[in-house]
């Protein structure tokens, strides 16, 4: 996309350069998912405790964000405001909230369909505006119209106050429902609404700033002001850290049941949202702007917002009433990453004054062969895994295989066409364009022959047709396809987007023939001057068909015993220098031995009780084991932890103690599906003994 060279001298006069710094995004969402990412290390690899994460949450929302309110709502200058721009993102906002709360209400299941409501509604309408969305606005748009900041400052409470409380009373009223004797009353509903509304730190900030503003008179007292300025300083970057702590551990708790709700509330948010934003400001803000350029730049704007992901509060408000928190957990992790490509992507066709059908298609095409390539060595990697760790004798992973084949000769067709299109050969442009879109079509069937089969796997693990009927199909079907495009359709030389270079030419009433084309991704037909949004699924469309590798490598490049834990294993003997072999028996401090201690003479009697079972451990081997995430769960349940991040560390202590062990005495602890026994009481004396003696 960085390739794109458009010199605003070759414009049309009347066009104008664009009216945001794209130059300056990328290292804005750099710095963003960079600090987000730093966060999520540091909360996967347990240097901070999700109990110790939530001292940083209330420093971040109790601190430091209501002195940023503070400051920008005295500092706020109320004549540069466009209303009618402000009262279109409410509108809105207002839109998407009516929309999803009515159709949750008749579709969700009449137990929960009032917190569906009211939380899928708030999950929907609530951005995270200042931890996410102002860095981004700021970098866009702080040297061409930095007027657009404050608009974050005034949307953002205001919907809180209006929308959130009509969330609050659904979740009261669903509550109200589960109670069996229903003692509250509605009166006490609505006050409870209230309060909560009330006592959010947002609200009540940006009231008070209102009102210093025009006591101060738009200024700070000097005196306070390096005070409030430290306090506002430090929200950015630790409320950011905060988001990547928030999100370990909230995809493990999506489950089947909850994946139609999740795809439907995404896409409601950072689909449905922006384009309901930029048209509301198209209608209603129409006639109230100087020029069309600040009207088109106010409509981009407001689409760009509509993109922000749904913010953390979210989750809080889910754990609040106990309700709907796997869907709005794993969105929220979901949303906030996926918003990184629909942002650059979308900020830059918005940049673009001028669309010009050739350089965007050379674009496309670029973006087209980059992705193939690096997708090329994801797969290439996944491949190799699958190899070695012999899965690919194994169903269903001997159709993988096959999907990955498909997805390997997609790319290489895809490389191979970005030098073939160039060159006048029928027969090179005809066999690369069946290699591709055989391919491309092929990974497409092979996902759902995966699904088939294992429908049609016994219990014994054999399938009740033989493999290679789905084989056959899930190539033959494919290439059969791709021979129907090339004897019906018709090449069209003027393009180099294999998308659009066969095809049926069409005429209209006035005889103008234009191109209506098979796209692998939507069956569009593009005019003279392409829009932005076709432009934008483009190239979505171009990035998921060739990414795909991406996918699989996530899936299944990284195979735990083949490549994860081994890698663990290496690092851990090159922090210490030395091979586990050649490691002295560590001695064990007093602090671990007093928890050895307390937990077999409390605790460890009902822990083998509970969790304690003959399991399978290979082939053959039957044993009285238990998993440490079993372990990690009983600790949570019986209260001898606050979080898995301290069950964890308590795991290890009594793995360290010789409380327990793993079963091939390979690994630590760890809160994963290993295998452990607890170690007897005799074999723990004879070793407590040797620890004292060393």
């Amino acid at each position: 996309i960085n390739n794109l060279n458009l010199s605003y001298g070759d414009l049309d006069p009347s066009d104008t350069p664009p009216t945001m710094s794209i130059d300056k995004l990328f290292p804005a969402l750099l710095e963003c998912f960079g600090i987000i990412l730093c966060g999520y290390i540091a909360g996967r690899a347990n240097i901070i405790t999700s109990t110790q994460a939530k001292g940083l949450g209330n420093f971040v929302s109790k601190f430091a964000l209501p002195a940023l309110l503070f400051k920008n709502m005295v500092l706020l200058d109320f004549g540069n405001v466009i209303w009618p721009f402000l009262w279109s993102i409410l509108i809105a906002k207002v839109s998407v909230f009516f929309i999803v709360c009515v159709i949750t209400l008749l579709v969700a299941s009449p137990d929960t369909r009032f917190s569906k409501a009211g939380l899928f509604s708030i999950f929907a309408t609530q951005s995270n505006d200042f931890a996410l969305g102002y860095p981004i606005v700021e970098a866009l748009y702080k040297n061409t119209h930095p007027e657009y900041l404050q608009y974050i400052y005034l949307v953002a409470p205001v919907s809180l106050m209006l929308l959130n409380p009509i969330g609050f009373a659904f979740c009261e009223i669903q509550k109200w429902r589960d109670q069996r004797d229903r003692q509250q009353s509605k009166l006490q509903i609505v006050g409870v609404v209230i309060l909560q509304v009330l006592k959010n730190p947002m609200v009540f900030m940006v009231v008070i700033g209102i009102i210093f503003h025009f006591i101060l008179a738009q200024k700070i007292p000097a005196f306070m002001e390096q005070f409030v300025d430290g306090l506002a300083n430090s929200f950015g970057g630790a409320a950011l850290f905060y988001l990547g702590l928030s999100m370990v551990g909230q995809l493990g708790k999506l489950t089947r049941s909850t994946v139609v709700a999740l795809i439907l509330l995404i896409t409601a948010k950072l689909l449905v949202m922006p384009l309901i934003c930029r048209e509301t400001v198209e209608l209603l803000d129409a006639d109230n702007t100087s020029s069309n350029l600040e009207h088109s730049s106010l409509s981009n704007y407001a689409f760009l917002y509509g993109v922000f992901p749904s913010a953390p509060s979210v989750a809080i408000y889910a754990a609040h009433y106990n309700m709907e928190l796997q869907v709005v957990t794993s969105g929220m992790v979901i949303s906030t990453f996926l918003s990184a490509p629909i942002m650059y992507v979308s900020a830059w066709l918005l940049t673009i004054p001028w669309m010009d059908p050739k350089p965007l298609m050379d674009s496309l095409q670029n973006v087209s062969f980059n992705v193939s390539i690096i997708s090329l060595v994801a797969l290439a990697w996944t491949v190799t895994v699958m190899f070695l760790s012999k899965k690919f004798k194994r169903l269903p992973h001997m159709f993988t295989v096959n999907l990955f084949l498909a997805q390997i000769l997609a790319c290489v067709s895809m490389i191979m066409w970005n030098f073939v299109v160039r060159q006048d050969r029928f027969i090179g442009h005809m066999l690369t364009f069946t290699l591709l879109y055989g391919s491309l079509y092929s990974t497409y069937v092979w996902p759902g022959l995966i699904a088939l089969s294992l429908v049609l796997m016994k219990s014994g693990g054999e399938l009740k047709v033989a493999p290679g009927f789905l084989v056959i199909a899930g190539w033959g079907v494919p290439a059969l396809v791709a021979a129907v495009l090339l004897v019906t359709g018709e090449r069209m030389p003027d393009t180099i987007d294999s998308a659009f270079f066969y095809g049926r030419p069409q005429v209209r009433q006035t005889g103008e023939r234009i191109r209506v084309c098979d796209n692998p991704c939507f069956n569009l037909s593009p005019l003279r001057v392409p829009g932005r949004l076709y432009l934008e699924l483009q190239f979505f469309c171009a990035v998921i068909n060739y990414g795909q590798g991406f996918i699989s490598f996530g899936l299944f490049g990284l195979d735990k015993h083949l490549i994860i834990l081994p890698f663990k294993k290496k690092i851990s003997c090159l922090w210490h220098r030395r091979k586990p072999e050649e490691q002295p028996q560590l001695v064990v401090s007093d602090d671990i031995m007093m928890t050895c201690t307390q937990f077999i003479r409390y605790h460890k009697e009902q822990c083998v009780q509970d969790i304690v079972q003959q399991k399978r451990c290979g082939e053959r081997t039957v044993a009285d084991t238990f998993l440490g995430s079993e372990l990690v769960e009983w600790l949570l349940q019986v209260g001898l932890s606050q979080d898995r991040g301290e069950a964890l560390l308590y795991g290890v202590r009594l793995h360290q103690g010789g409380v327990l062990q793993h079963i091939t005495q390979e690994y630590g602890f760890k809160d994963d599906n290993l295998h452990y026994f607890s170690v007897s009481q005799r074999h723990m004396m004879k070793k407590r003994s040797a620890i004292y003696q060393t």
